[in-house]
């Protein structure tokens, strides 16, 4: 096997991913998902909140507010969760593979994670608070030292903690449905528990940055608890599930359907109070609110099972310009969501061009965040027919591997 780089003349480190090497599952759902992370944040930009939400909905914005509830709030990030932590591993085999011994693989991907922090902190400074970067290299760092070299039965243990998961969800949702069944919860109409973010509602530029960098510390503790999700993703890609889908059928199509069953069916509930269907009072709403938070990690795997057997039945042909276009922009995710939060400043922000300001409302949210999306795609396509990589896939490697091929 070529070896691409001698780290310091003595230890065998490859280079980037090149496109042969990859496989197509992560890519396209990388690719697709992206819209679901569009969709959630255009909305938090618009009504300047988390979740985004039009608190008094009418009309089409009240299945808009199911929509979002039940496939989209909490429920895309997990599934960049999974896919993190797949990704270590795919990194990790491949340095070793090149002959790298284990001190020089953790330097790596030490060092790309650190760097992602650093990513994460300019990123929330300069454009968006909710950035997740910094949690993924923090999460990043602590799987490198800790797991990452640890045996198949450490490695099955996460599967016993999301059975415990599971369960949670479930007496969750028991004692939400037996809430509603008992007639206690009815007769009030609390509102859907949301917490205001002020630099999304910030009057200039320079007051929004000053909040975001109070806010981003914060929300990057609160989400790094999704080391779970991201451990799951690990023992997935010890598995090669998503590399020899065929060989994990079952796995795949029974993750689907539980997955995004306990995710759909966890959301609901609030989904049809943020949809105005549903009246219920404030201790039963912020308990549909946990049960909403605790289900949406489902979806992680269950978003990626179902991508993993769409590229399964994908490759038995030759891709048509959907998938290629998906996976073109899931090669160069990190862009395309950097991208995302640029646009949010230009088009939504009070002192960009306030579009939020002026139409407002969840349609908006739905209509922009399609369109940066599809500029996204259309974007990645155009850099794949060239054969270059996104901008920020460049930095990052380039920080990591160093000057070598770099495409």
């Amino acid at each position: 096997m070529t070896v691409d780089h001698v780290d310091r003349g003595v230890r065998p480190v490859r280079g980037p991913v090149r496109c042969a090497e990859r496989a197509l599952a992560p890519d396209l759902g990388r690719g697709a998902m992206l819209l679901i992370i569009a969709l959630a944040n255009a909305a938090g930009v618009v009504f300047a909140g988390e979740p985004g939400a039009e608190p008094s909905p009418h009309g089409v914005d009240r299945g808009v507010n199911l929509a979002m509830f039940t496939l989209v709030h909490a429920r895309g990030y997990p599934v960049f969760a999974v896919m993190f932590g797949y990704g270590l591993v795919q990194l990790a085999r491949r340095q070793a593979a090149a002959g790298a011994p284990r001190t020089a693989v953790r330097s790596v991907l030490l060092r790309r994670n650190a760097w992602l922090v650093v990513f994460g902190f300019v990123h929330a400074a300069l454009l968006y608070y909710g950035d997740f970067l910094g949690a993924y290299g923090l999460v990043g760092i602590v799987m490198t030292l800790v797991l990452l070299d640890r045996s198949d039965r450490v490695h099955r243990l996460v599967t016993w903690l999301w059975a415990l998961c599971a369960v949670e969800v479930l007496v969750l949702g028991t004692v939400v449905v037996r809430a509603l069944l008992s007639g206690s919860a009815p007769g009030s109409d609390a509102a859907v528990p949301s917490r205001h973010v002020d630099s999304l509602a910030a009057p200039d530029y320079l007051h929004g940055m000053l909040d975001r960098l109070g806010e981003w510390p914060t929300h990057t503790m609160t989400v790094l608890p999704f080391i779970l999700i991201t451990w799951l993703g690990m023992w997935a890609a010890r598995k090669q599930v998503l590399e020899d889908p065929a060989r994990h059928q079952r796995l795949l199509r029974r993750t689907a359907v539980a997955g995004l069953g306990l995710a759909v069916a966890g959301g609901l509930p609030l989904a049809l109070v943020a949809a105005g269907w549903l009246h219920v009072d404030a201790s039963t709403a912020s308990l549909m609110s946990t049960l909403y938070g605790a289900s949406g990690m489902f979806a992680g795997p269950g978003y990626v099972a179902v991508f993993g057997l769409i590229a399964l039945r994908v490759s038995r042909a030759t891709p048509g310009p959907l998938v290629k276009s998906l996976a073109a922009l899931g090669q160069r995710s990190l862009s395309g969501y950097l991208f995302q939060s640029v646009a949010w400043l230009v088009l939504l922000a009070p002192y960009g061009l306030g579009l939020a300001d002026t139409f407002g409302g969840s349609v908006t949210a739905v209509v922009l965040a399609v369109a940066v999306w599809l500029v996204s795609v259309a974007g990645a396509v155009w850099l794949d027919r060239d054969g270059r990589t996104g901008p920020a896939e460049w930095l990052l490697r380039r920080l990591t591997y160093g000057r070598r091929d770099n495409r």
